[in-house]
């Protein structure tokens, strides 16, 4: 498995790059997913359309979510406390267009699908269920540098067990000298503290590296340790192939702010494996909207589950933060999530060849990449380490109308997305760079 070498030696090109404007403006011309740009609004940075590669932390807004939001709007006007169950589409059976729209891109069921709150609501509600301590089986391991969030919904629910975190909680770090995780290393932490483990719980794509784990290898592991498997999946979906039902995954939950493109604080998502859904030793929380629907409105004070993710349910559907995913996935639908792929990939792999340029033209070596390049270890982010001039390269994209993101001590993560950014864009990216580390 390769590791460090992942940073930017070799130039194997597989795609046969042209390094040209040309060459770039040419794969535009040929991509057939270029019309979807225009389906979003592009940030106006210094006067001129940006350069926007930061759609792993926010995506752009559709044109359409406007329409979107103002249609549902419109039904609260027109129907009151009706709209419920009138109207262009009725919000008590809103959320359960979502589930059909995504199960392709989580290569899940659609009943294993709910949408709902928020990313770490989730987390925290899929670990009542699935991190059950006891005596000898009450260890969480997890990636260490995993997301805050993440690391602090893992510490609050180990002291709701009355447990030290410091105890409870297993990271597996990169090796001395290595940037990313080795999967190895991962299974062997599993094997070797097996008996202990209650849960594993991942980030599917780690936010700082945009390393892709390999969720497979991780759950038949976890599960032969007779332990859960869950991940957090905020840098994966719809960015990534996922198989989430054939791997035996057993939870995982994920934003849609980022590459869904449903908004800041949109609602989340939450997946639960079907084995699960009808267990009734497995403890969760209790809300009034995952009973079940012919029970619902009886208003009974026993609690029915719906035998589905539903089933994880707490409270009324929040209709306006769901208009946006709706637009989004719609976009999602039309544009094929293969195609975006396939899309990605070769952008991604632009970017990889478009960077080993600029250290072929420096004098040493001035950036290093940190991202895997292998296709199926990363998505559209690639993290660049910059051994020189990283905020002045950082200030200077900045300045020139491109927007990335900095992360300390030293790195600049960039994610070209396929629905709407471009070739020529990755180009555009690296000549700035170029000429930054050269002045």
């Amino acid at each position: 498995m390769q590791q460090q070498s992942s940073a930017l030696e070799g130039g194997d090109d597989t795609y046969g790059f042209d390094s040209t404007l040309n060459g770039a403006r040419h794969m535009d011309q040929g991509d057939r997913l270029a019309g979807f740009r225009n389906e979003f609004y592009i940030p106006i940075l210094h006067g001129k359309e940006s350069i926007y590669f930061t759609g792993n932390s926010l995506g752009l807004q559709t044109k359409s979510t406007q329409d979107y939001v103002l249609s549902d709007l419109q039904d609260w006007a027109n129907f009151g406390v009706e709209g419920h169950f009138l109207g262009r589409n009725p919000w008590i059976s809103y959320h359960e267009r979502f589930p059909k729209m995504m199960a392709p891109m989580l290569g899940a069921t659609e009943e294993e699908i709910v949408i709902m709150n928020q990313l770490t609501i989730n987390l925290h509600l899929l670990l009542v269920s699935f991190y059950r301590p006891t005596k000898h089986r009450y260890k969480i391991l997890c990636e260490s540098k995993a997301f805050p969030s993440d690391q602090y919904a893992l510490q609050s629910q180990a002291r709701l067990s009355g447990l030290d975190p410091r105890e409870a909680i297993l990271e597996v770090a990169p090796r001395p000298g290595e940037s990313i995780v080795r999967n190895e290393d991962i299974i062997a932490a599993i094997s070797e503290h097996g008996n202990s483990i209650a849960v594993v719980m991942i980030g599917g794509v780690n936010y700082y590296t945009g390393q892709v784990f390999d969720m497979e290898s991780i759950t038949a592991a976890a599960h032969s340790a007779g332990a859960f498997c869950g991940f957090d999946l905020a840098h994966a979906v719809g960015n990534v192939p996922l198989d989430l039902h054939r791997w035996g995954v057993d939870f995982a939950c994920w934003c849609s702010y980022k590459y869904l493109n449903a908004g800041p604080g949109a609602v989340a998502g939450a997946y639960i494996h079907q084995r699960h859904h009808t267990n009734p030793a497995l403890l969760r929380l209790a809300g009034w909207s995952g009973t079940k629907p012919e029970k619902r409105f009886l208003m009974g004070n026993e609690f029915d589950p719906i035998l589905s993710a539903d089933g994880w349910q707490l409270s009324t559907t929040p209709l306006l933060n769901m208009s946006a995913l709706n637009a989004s996935l719609h976009i999602f639908q039309e544009a094929g999530f293969a195609n975006i792929l396939m899309k990605a990939r070769r952008l991604s792999a632009y970017l990889f060849f478009t960077l080993d340029r600029i250290n072929a033209s420096c004098p040493r070596k001035m950036i290093d990449v940190i991202t895997p390049r292998q296709e199926d270890q990363h998505g559209c982010q690639v993290s660049i380490l910059m051994n020189e001039k990283g905020k002045e390269t950082f200030d200077g994209l900045r300045g020139s109308g491109v927007i990335v993101d900095w992360r300390e001590p030293n790195v600049i993560r960039a994610a070209p997305v396929p629905l709407y950014n471009t070739f020529e864009e990755v180009y555009t990216f690296g000549e700035i760079i170029k000429a930054i580390l050269l002045k």
